[in-house]
């Protein structure tokens, strides 16, 4: 038990300074995606969204519906059987995230840059599910309470939302079957904001190492798909980057709580 309370705070405190951000910062110039053939790094924005385009998402629609109702029931469990299942719903995140990676990062059959690789994506989802892993062996997260501030109900609605991705043909579409079939839950930029928005709920009896490490890379691609597509119109509709809102929003939120002073209070 102090081994795991030693790591808890070690790597809580190196997360909480300046470098580990300048790192993270660092890590989106040097982390240069891969391309078999055709590589340039004048390229570098084009590979990344080839391997969006290309990766191995696509290839599990038909079992999309499966995905989204093993994230409904996992988050209904929590919410029924809070800390009994809380561990095993932070082993699932990790999954997700490991999912993810394997999902959305990697392309083989991009037809003009062949095996592509998103590396930058690649190291940063390895890092959120590798903390929620130690989430799921460290048990800092405590959801048997929370308390009852009107805000933290706010955090709902955007995630829902995301989970929801009411859009079709880059337009919108409130067609509730997306609910089981948008694939949502086998995607990092949607799937986020539904983590995101229980930790913050349960906010500040949860591990501020795994709130922080999801919340400072969901901010930062939150950021790449916002303002691309939102502020300046490129790459896909504005819809697209509405429906990126709830990622960014949510993800700095949850950076910005768990960089406060953790003072908690009594919850009845």
């Amino acid at each position: 038990m102090g081994s795991i309370e030693n790591i808890q705070n070690t790597l809580d405190a190196k997360t909480r300074r300046w470098q580990f951000f300048v790192g993270m910062l660092i890590l989106q110039c040097v982390a240069v995606p891969y391309a078999s053939k055709n590589f340039a790094f004048s390229e570098y924005g084009n590979i990344i969204r080839h391997v969006l385009r290309y990766c191995f998402w696509y290839s599990f629609k038909p079992v999309f519906p499966v995905f989204q109702v093993s994230a409904i029931v996992f988050v209904v469990m929590l919410l029924i059987f809070r800390n009994k299942v809380g561990r095993i719903f932070s082993l699932y995140a990790g999954i997700c995230y490991i999912l993810f990676n394997i999902t959305q990062s990697i392309a083989i059959n991009s037809p003009k840059y062949g095996v592509c690789i998103a590396t930058v994506n690649l190291v940063m989802f390895g890092l959120v599910a590798g903390s929620w892993i130690w989430e799921a062996i460290a048990g800092k997260n405590d959801f048997s309470k929370h308390d009852r501030s009107f805000w933290k109900y706010l955090v709902i609605p955007p995630a829902v939302i995301a989970f929801w991705v009411p859009a079709a043909m880059g337009k919108p579409d409130f067609n509730p079957v997306y609910f089981l079939t948008s694939g949502s839950a086998l995607t990092f930029c949607l799937m986020t904001p539904v983590f995101m928005s229980v930790l913050i709920f349960f906010y500040p009896r949860v591990n501020m190492l795994t709130l922080r490490m999801t919340g400072v890379v969901g901010t930062l691609i939150g950021l790449y798909n916002v303002i691309p597509k939102l502020i300046l119109g490129l790459y896909s509709s504005r819809w697209d980057g509405i429906l990126h809102l709830p990622l960014l929003v949510l993800s700095a939120i949850g950076l910005v709580l768990s960089m406060k002073k953790q003072t908690l209070k009594r919850i009845r």
